[in-house]
């Protein structure tokens, strides 16, 4: 089958969060693609609405199914149908861990830069945001151990969110680091809760490192946020799931979520992850094929183009992190500027914590010619910046 992804689908006038900018704005800052979903996980959704009637929802076999399978494929990792629990969404669940397995006053350790929502979940809850920032070469991101152990041995830190593969920068962590996360975590009484919703967006040569896969330790102290949203852009379905495969801290999640009201299925959220699992496979290694050279495009455009501004390698994500370190101004009001001057709208990279000052996310999943279009703007924008600094 022929997968569309050049094609142009008009979002204005359609509720899109993404697109909810004034005309003549070209928007490349919030996570979700400007691609049709696969046209199986449509099929499934339009006959879903066939039905006319939409009433409470069940978790059925098929749905655990879905998700084991999918990841015993794609990722060597066989789960078992008790560890899955429902969810409507990885924030959602985060919230709920956050509520569950801290305490108001505690710390929840987070590596920054990363994705900002994170902080809200803690902050809203009460809780303190304890930031262990990820050491940056000039082209690599790497773990300071040292610094992670001083922060995960603070009596008062009892949770750390861990992004796997990591927004922004891309990185997907190795075995051995998520080996010795675990053992650091678990030698100081930290549970660990591995958000991996971009883990099926990987180059197409680079597989990613389910956390709970590792070890024993990782295993067992750990809760993990899995999804088709990201990858198969169904965000607005609210279908996600949390695997637990320790008992004891999936019975507290457990009652969390049904607390929190954030268990129960919408009309949509079981078929859709279904056919996603089931049906979307060549879907997805195309587009992540179509994303590769977005970003080989970008690397080159910027390279003869714009040479100050530097793409950092990311090996998963559809995003881009962009360093504006050899620029004068930071992110926030360099893109401040291309915004006004343009239209262009990125993601200040300031959002993400301590160390995305200097840095601009770049959305990548949409069609080429968007792409093309947002890079001229770059172009235009920062040459204009720079008369006037």
């Amino acid at each position: 089958m022929t997968y569309e992804f050049d094609k142009i689908v008009d979002r204005r006038d359609t509720n899109s969060l993404k697109w909810d900018v004034p005309e003549g704005e070209l928007p490349m800052w919030v996570a979700d693609m400007d691609f049709q979903t696969a046209p199986e996980i449509k099929a499934a959704i339009l006959k879903r609405a066939e039905h006319g009637i939409f009433g409470y929802s069940v978790i059925p076999k098929a749905w655990y199914d879905a998700y084991i399978t999918w990841w015993n494929r794609r990722h060597h990792f066989k789960m078992e149908k008790e560890w899955l629990l429902f969810v409507m969404g990885v924030i959602p669940a985060i919230s709920s861990a956050v509520r569950r397995l801290t305490a108001v006053g505690e710390n929840v350790l987070v590596q920054t830069p990363v994705y900002n929502h994170f902080f809200t979940s803690i902050v809203n809850n009460g809780r303190n945001v304890a930031e262990a920032p990820l050491k940056y070469d000039g082209q690599n991101y790497f773990i300071d151990f040292a610094e992670l152990e001083q922060k995960l041995a603070d009596p008062k830190t009892t949770l750390m969110l861990l992004c796997n593969p990591h927004n922004p920068v891309g990185k997907i962590w190795d075995k051995e680091t998520l080996a010795r996360i675990g053992e650091l975590c678990f030698k100081h009484h930290v549970t660990v809760m591995s958000d991996e919703i971009h883990c099926d967006l990987t180059a197409p040569d680079r597989e990613y490192i389910p956390f709970a896969s590792v070890s024993d330790l990782c295993r067992n102290n750990s809760v993990t946020c899995i999804t088709p949203t990201k990858t198969f852009n169904l965000a607005g379905i609210q279908t996600a799931a949390i695997a637990i495969p320790e008992e004891t801290l999936r019975r507290k999640m457990r009652h969390q979520i049904m607390i929190d009201e954030v268990a129960e299925p919408n009309a949509f959220a079981v078929d859709a992850a279904i056919a996603a699992f089931n049906e979307g496979e060549a879907w997805l290694d195309v587009l992540r094929d179509y994303i590769a050279e977005n970003k080989r495009l970008v690397s080159t455009f910027l390279k003869e183009n714009l040479p100050e501004i530097k793409p950092v390698h990311g090996e998963a994500t559809y995003l881009v992190w962009l360093d504006l370190s050899a620029l004068q101004g930071s992110g926030k009001e360099i893109g401040s500027f291309l915004r006004e001057k343009t239209g262009l709208y990125l993601t200040d990279g300031g959002l993400y914590g301590r160390g995305g000052e200097n840095f601009l996310r770049m959305n990548l999943a949409c069609p080429r010619s968007m792409v093309e279009d947002g890079l001229c703007r770059m172009k235009e924008g920062i040459e204009a910046y720079k008369n006037v600094r």
